[in-house]
C-alpha cells in the first residue's frame, strides 16, 4: 500500500466520522427545538445553570475516560449550550 493509499484510508474515516457527528448534532438540534417549544410553553426559563453545570462535569468525565482533553469537551459542549440557549429564547420570543 502507498503513503498516499494510506492517508486517504485516513481521511475516509475522518469523513466518515464528521458525517456522522453532523448527524447526531442534528438529532440533538431537534431534540433541544422540542425542548425550547416545551420550556416556552409552560414558561420556563430558556437557561438552566444547575442542569448545564450537570452535564459539563459528567462530559468533563466522560472525556477523561475517552482519553479526550476534558477543557476541549467541556468548550465544545458550551458552544452548542450557548447555541441552544439563543435557540430556545428565540422560541420565547416568537410566542
Amino acid at each position: 500500500m502507498t503513503n498516499n493509499e494510506i492517508l486517504n484510508r485516513y481521511r475516509d474515516s475522518i469523513d466518515n466520522i464528521d458525517a456522522a457527528i453532523v448527524f447526531m448534532l442534528a438529532e440533538r438540534f431537534k431534540i433541544t427545538q422540542a425542548v425550547g417549544e416545551y420550556k416556552a410553553a409552560v414558561r420556563l426559563p430558556p437557561a438552566d445553570l444547575a442542569r448545564e453545570e450537570k452535564q459539563i462535569s459528567r462530559l468533563r468525565q466522560l472525556a477523561h475516560d475517552a482519553k479526550l482533553d476534558p477543557d476541549f469537551t467541556e468548550k465544545f459542549l458550551r458552544f452548542i449550550i450557548e447555541e441552544v440557549i439563543r435557540h430556545h429564547q428565540q422560541i420565547q420570543q416568537d410566542k
